[in-house]
């Protein structure tokens, strides 16, 4: 029994043993392997590394190659430009070497010149004198005495001329006064030049970027409509770059406008509330503007004595125009022209500029009356004050009411000059009528037209075609071509109505 418990229990030693030198030797061979695997690893991500290292450095020096490649290039562009510049310069010295040798041999030949030139002068005044000497001989008379002969018959040969000339002058005078009149309005054409503003319905206001046009529209377009409220103007915000257009009537309101943007932009802050803070604050500035413009133009034309709200009226006239002509303009030149017209008639001068100054203000008072600008202007001047020969020359200086003074007609005349010259006006009648004239002959450039006119002022424009050329439905193809080609082309008010007329015409004489 003890016999069979020991042999099992060396058989169970004996077991295990085994089972652990198994299980050891199984793990020893494990060990090997991944030792094997490792190491085969290792060297791939060796070779791996050392292939990106390569690739690295090939990359790299290729770069520095070119980098160098490139300073070279700068270093050869360098050393040829100034292979260029040294040669250039050499050029130059040679060139300049050659000009002062020309200099030194055109010096030379001038000094000889002037040395033949001396003795020839010396030889002439020897010979001269010698002539003298000579004369004196032969008339018995010295050269002193000679002269005062002379000169005494040629003093009475003018005096008699002078006056025989002073008396056609006289007489011709007498003849031809009205031709005198009009050599002094032109003499006082002449000596009176300025310049003259056109003045437009429309302002352009010059933007940065077209990112701004959306935020002066604002929100919903509640910043445009803030600005057009306060303002009371039309802002037209189109397809036009970096431009947005002002329009009124009435330009005091377009420079408010255009001052306030102007603020707007600049500052950033573009809000309704602060919309109508600048535009309180711009409205103030011209209206300060407005009485120092007028002060301003007083003294320099030296009327003295104005009442202020004459001199506010006077200043109102830089934003307004008449017939494209700015108003204050217009007024300066017309006053200088008075003055001067009334000196060459001897006449009051100071008066007369005066009145030239204030003859329009009538056009633009605070409230518009339903009176012509001439009475509305002698009726302000009277209100302010003013003498009653200016109020007189202000009130008929469009006939009408009866002249009583002396200064009436000269600004009636004044006013007409400075209207009518050239430059005043003639700018616009040209503009207006060279789009009429481009409008007719864009119409004439179509098969089968024979004539064009544009009527309307330009807002229609009658075509004539022929019945043998064009048949009825070309007519009406016609007339949308020539319609789309105006849009595309031309820039024109409104709108224009192009009318096609095709009609046959049967004409037969009895004779």
């Amino acid at each position: 029994m003890v016999t069979t418990v020991i042999i099992a229990i060396a058989a169970f030693v004996v077991g295990g043993l085994a089972t652990w030198i198994v299980v050891r030797f199984l793990r020893k061979g494990s060990y090997d392997k991944m030792m094997k695997d490792a190491k085969a690893e290792a060297e791939v991500l060796k070779k791996n590394k050392l292939i990106e290292v390569k690739e690295k450095y090939l990359a790299l020096k290729e770069e520095y190659e070119k980098q160098v490649n490139q300073r070279n290039q700068k270093m050869q562009q360098a050393e040829s430009k100034l292979q260029q510049r040294e040669m250039q310069q050499k050029q130059m010295q040679a060139e300049l070497g050659r000009k002062n040798q020309e200099l030194e041999t055109v010096k030379a030949s001038l000094n000889n010149q002037l040395e033949v030139v001396d003795k020839k002068s010396k030889e002439l005044d020897r010979l001269q004198h010698l002539q003298q000497e000579q004369l004196e001989q032969i008339s018995g008379l010295s050269a002193e005495q000679a002269k005062e002969k002379l000169i005494e018959a040629l003093k009475d040969e003018a005096k008699s001329d002078a006056m025989a000339y002073i008396n056609e002058v006289m007489d011709e005078a007498k003849m031809t006064a009205n031709k005198e009149a009009k050599k002094i309005v032109v003499q006082t054409i002449q000596r009176v030049a300025t310049e003259t503003a056109i003045e437009n319905s429309v302002t352009v206001f010059h933007i940065e970027n077209d990112e701004m046009k959306g935020r002066i529209i604002g929100r919903e377009g509640r910043n445009i409509r803030a600005l057009e409220a306060a303002t009371g103007i039309e802002i037209i915000v189109d397809d036009t770059p970096e431009a947005i257009v002002l329009s009124s009537f009435d330009p005091v309101r377009r420079e408010i406008a255009r001052l306030a943007l102007h603020q707007l932009v600049t500052d950033g802050r573009i809000h309704p509330a602060r919309i109508e803070e600048v535009v309180a604050k711009v409205k103030k500035q011209v209206e300060e503007e407005v009485v120092e413009t007028g002060k301003r133009t007083a003294i320099d034309l030296g009327v003295h004595g104005l009442h202020p709200e004459l001199i506010r009226l006077i200043g109102k006239m830089k934003y307004r125009s008449s017939y494209g002509q700015n108003l204050l303009q217009h007024a300066r030149e017309t006053a200088n022209l008075c003055a001067v017209m009334a000196s060459e008639l001897g006449l009051n001068s100071k008066k007369a500029k005066r009145a030239g100054l204030l003859h329009d203000i009538g056009k633009v008072p605070d409230d518009e009356p339903e009176l012509p600008h001439a009475i509305l202007g002698m009726k302000l001047a009277e209100k302010y004050k003013e003498a009653p020969d200016i109020c007189n020359a202000i009130g008929a200086h469009h006939d009408e009411m009866e002249m009583n003074s002396m200064i009436s007609p000269i600004v009636q005349a004044c006013d007409a000059i400075s209207g009518a010259r050239p430059g005043a006006r003639r700018e616009i009648v040209e503009a207006y009528i060279k789009r009429l004239n481009d409008l007719e002959n864009l119409a004439l450039q179509y098969p089968g037209v024979i004539k064009t006119y544009a009527i309307q002022a330009g807002r229609e424009l009658r075509v004539i075609v022929g019945a043998d050329k064009i048949d009825d439905k070309d007519t009406e193809k016609l007339s949308y071509d020539i319609a789309k080609k105006i849009q595309d082309e031309m820039t024109y008010p409104g709108q224009v109505k192009i009318t096609v007329i095709r009609e046959t015409r049967a004409v037969s004489y009895a004779k």
